[in-house]
């Protein structure tokens, strides 16, 4: 049986995600689920089977849609490669401010998938997303460095492979102190040192 008219499985996934991200795969109930995405149950698996491969799906699609905001602003030629870096830094606080606004703070279903790893254990696809969108992000935060090196916005003796660590590293610190509580004044003190840190 195909999908009602009308199924939008975009905005399931992007409904789906805001769950996940939240309440983590465990703790996700298909009727938390069906009424996010505004779908009955048999529509939701008509389409995604299961709740396992909902999970995978989200996670897909979160990753594509970071990879994609993340890319323009780290490859953006009318930007110095520190005012590209601050672009990532501020995309990343925008994130964590609105889940904050809504009332939860986890602002990435990514990062709440890397702390959660039996999640890569029992489905190997999981840990596969995971790695290559961690890869994809340090080289494009290692691009951006080297072109603030070039630019004189950011210290010549950088190293861009270890400067992109340090920067997930920072961005990982930020979503966790989110959860935690930490005001956004001292998130984007956070932001603020890094980038301090690697200024020519």
């Amino acid at each position: 049986m195909g999908r009602p008219r009308g199924f939008d499985e975009v905005a399931v996934l992007d409904a789906s995600v805001k769950l996940f991200r939240v309440h983590g795969l465990a703790d996700t109930t298909t009727e938390q689920l069906c009424e996010a995405a505004g779908v009955r149950r048999s529509s939701l698996y008509n389409t995604f089977v299961s709740k396992d491969e909902l999970f995978v799906r989200s996670l897909d699609r979160s990753v594509s849609v970071a990879r994609e905001h993340q890319g323009a602003v780290l490859t953006d030629p009318d930007l110095s490669g520190k005012e590209r870096l601050a672009a990532l830094f501020a995309l990343i606080l925008d994130e964590e401010i609105e889940a904050r606004n809504e009332g939860h703070a986890a602002g990435c279903m990514i990062a709440a998938s890397r702390m959660a790893p039996d999640i890569g254990a029992r489905e190997p696809r999981v840990q596969r997303i995971l790695d290559r969108f961690l890869d994809d992000q340090l080289s494009l935060i290692a691009g951006a460095v080297r072109a603030g090196r070039l630019d004189g916005t950011l210290r010549a003796d950088v190293s861009p492979h270890e400067a992109s660590l340090m920067i997930v590293s920072a961005i990982f610190g930020i979503r966790v102190l989110a959860q935690a509580g930490t005001a956004p004044s001292g998130l984007h003190g956070i932001a603020k040192l890094s980038l301090d840190s690697l200024r020519a």
